[in-house]
C-alpha cells in the first residue's frame, strides 16, 4: 500500500513538492497555514535575472495544486504534533475556522464591500494599503475562498466585550450565504509515511538597526515594500509614490546587508538581497525612466547563473549606479522629508553624504521557528543530516527540509530542492 506524504508549507516549494510525489499516484496533504498557497513569490512582481512576471509562473502552479486528484489542500491550518517514525508518522494538525463555508463561498468579494471594518494593514501588500475583517489575501489567491478576522471583526470584538454580537453585516449581504460564524477549530490526526517542511523565511526587523530610520522616517522602505509597490497588483497598482507626500521620487538609493553579514544581527549572507535589489532597480527605471537609482553593497553576491550577467546589465543598460559602501546612517530633512545618507566610499576611502527621496533596505531574511519539530543550528535554520551530500534530510529519518527553512537560497535552488525531497519521501511512501 502507498501511504500519504505530508507537505507543510505552501510556497513555490511546498507546491513543487507536492505535485512531483502527487504526479507519481502519491496521495499529498498539503498544510499552509495561510488562507491561500503562494507563499512570498505570490508578493513578488518579477524574478531575477529573467525578470519573468512572477505571477505568470506561480499561479498555473497554484491552480495545478488545487486541481490535482492526489494533493488534499488544508489551508488555513497548522501541524500541533508529530509522532511516530519513518513510514509511520502521526501528525495532529489543527484547521482554524475561516467563519466562511468554503463549499459555498464564491469569492464574489460582496462581503468585503460591505464589511464596516476596513482599516486593518494588509498582510499581503506588506501594510501598505488596508484591508476588511472579512478579506480574500490576493486576486489569484487559490482558494479564491474569504476569510474572517475574528481580532478584527466587529462581531466578535462585541462577544469579547461581553456585549450581545453586533454587526454579521457580511452575513446578511453574501448572496452564497455562506458565512458561518459558529465555526469551531478542528482537530485531525494523519498517518503519512515522511514529512517535507517547507516553511519559508520571514524578513528580520530593520528597527534593529536604528541607524536607518525604519518605522521612524516615512520614506524608509523594506525591499518587499518597495516589491508591493512595483507590482500592478500591489497598494498603488504599480505607481511608485512616496509615503510622506505621494510624489514621485527622483533618487532612490538601496542599501544593502540590513540584518546580514552583521554580528549584531545575523551574522550569515541572505543570498538573495543582491540581486533583488539589482531587479527592483532595473524595474523602477523601467517604471520611470527619469529616476536616479544608487545601490550601496559591501560585496556584490552574483553567484547563479546568469546573475553577473544581470548586475552588468543594470549597470550599462539602465545606468544604475553602485557604491562599495555600508552606509552609517540616515538622517531625514524635517521640511522636504527626504533622506541624508552618511556613508564612506570604501573604494577611494571618502567620507560623503548624498540626498535621496526614498531608501530602500534589503532586510535579511530568518526562518519561522519549528524547534519543536526538528533540530536547528545557532541560526535557527533547519540542520541537516549532511549539507554536501544529503542536503534535504533532517537528522530526523524520514523528514525533510527544503527552501529558505534549510539555510537562505533563491527560487530556483529552492525548487531544486523540493523536487529532491519529493523522491526521498516517495521512497517511504512506497515502501508502505
Amino acid at each position: 500500500m502507498i501511504k500519504p506524504v505530508l507537505v507543510v508549507g505552501g510556497g513555490i516549494a511546498g507546491i513543487q513538492a507536492a505535485l512531483d510525489l502527487a504526479d507519481q499516484g502519491i496521495k499529498v496533504y498539503l498544510v499552509e497555514r495561510s488562507p491561500s498557497i503562494g507563499g512570498r513569490m505570490a508578493q513578488l512582481d518579477k524574478t531575477f535575472p529573467t525578470l519573468d512576471c512572477a505571477a505568470c509562473i506561480l499561479t498555473p502552479k497554484m491552480v495545478s495544486v488545487a486541481r490535482h486528484p492526489n494533493i488534499e489542500l488544508l489551508t488555513y491550518t497548522e501541524v500541533k504534533e508529530i509522532s511516530g517514525k519513518a513510514g509511520d508518522f502521526k501528525v495532529k494538525i489543527v484547521k482554524k475556522p475561516r467563519y466562511v463555508n468554503v463549499d459555498k463561498c464564491t469569492g464574489c468579494g460582496v462581503c468585503m464591500e460591505k464589511c464596516p471594518s476596513k482599516k486593518i494593514p494588509n498582510e499581503f501588500n506588506m501594510g501598505l494599503n488596508n484591508r476588511t475583517a472579512i478579506y480574500i489575501p490576493f486576486p489569484q489567491a487559490v482558494p479564491l475562498k474569504a476569510t474572517i478576522d475574528p481580532e478584527h471583526c466587529l462581531y466578535f470584538k462585541s462577544i469579547r466585550e461581553g456585549k450581545k454580537g453586533a454587526c454579521r453585516v457580511c452575513e446578511r449581504f453574501c448572496p452564497a450565504k455562506a458565512i458561518d460564524f459558529e465555526q469551531k477549530p478542528e482537530e485531525v490526526e494523519l498517518n503519512v509515511a515522511s514529512i517535507i517542511f517547507a516553511t519559508g523565511f520571514e524578513l528580520e526587523d530593520p528597527r534593529k538597526r536604528e541607524e536607518y530610520g525604519y518605522g521612524k522616517y516615512a520614506n524608509v522602505y523594506t525591499h518587499l515594500e518597495f516589491e508591493r509597490l512595483l507590482s500592478a497588483t500591489g497598494p498603488t497598482e504599480g505607481e511608485i509614490v512616496r509615503r510622506s507626500d505621494g510624489k514621485h521620487p527622483k533618487r532612490i538609493a538601496f542599501i544593502q546587508c540590513v540584518c546580514s553579514r552583521d554580528i549584531l544581527t545575523n551574522p550569515y549572507c541572505s543570498a538573495i538581497c543582491c540581486m533583488a535589489s539589482t531587479k527592483e532597480a532595473i524595474l523602477a527605471k523601467e517604471h520611470m525612466p527619469e529616476v536616479e537609482c544608487i545601490v550601496f553593497y559591501m560585496d556584490l553576491r552574483a553567484f547563479g547563473k546568469g546573475y553577473q550577467e544581470f548586475y552588468e546589465r543594470a549597470q550599462k543598460e539602465f545606468g544604475i549606479k553602485y557604491i562599495r559602501s555600508r552606509p552609517a546612517k540616515i538622517e531625514e530633512d524635517p521640511e522636504t522629508k527626504n533622506l541624508i545618507i552618511t556613508y564612506e566610499d570604501t573604494v577611494t576611502s571618502e567620507y560623503k553624504k548624498m540626498e535621496v527621496d526614498m531608501v530602500v533596505l534589503a532586510v535579511g531574511v530568518k526562518p519561522l521557528s519549528l524547534e519543536k519539530f526538528f533540530p536547528v543550528e545557532d541560526d535557527r535554520f533547519a540542520k541537516k543530516e549532511n549539507p554536501f551530500l544529503d542536503p534535504v534530510a533532517s537528522p530526523i529519518e524520514g523528514i525533510y527540509v527544503i527552501g529558505m527553512l534549510g539555510g537562505p537560497k533563491d527560487i530556483p535552488d529552492s525548487v531544486t530542492e523540493a523536487s529532491a525531497a519529493a523522491m526521498k519521501a516517495a521512497i517511504w511512501a512506497a515502501r508502505g
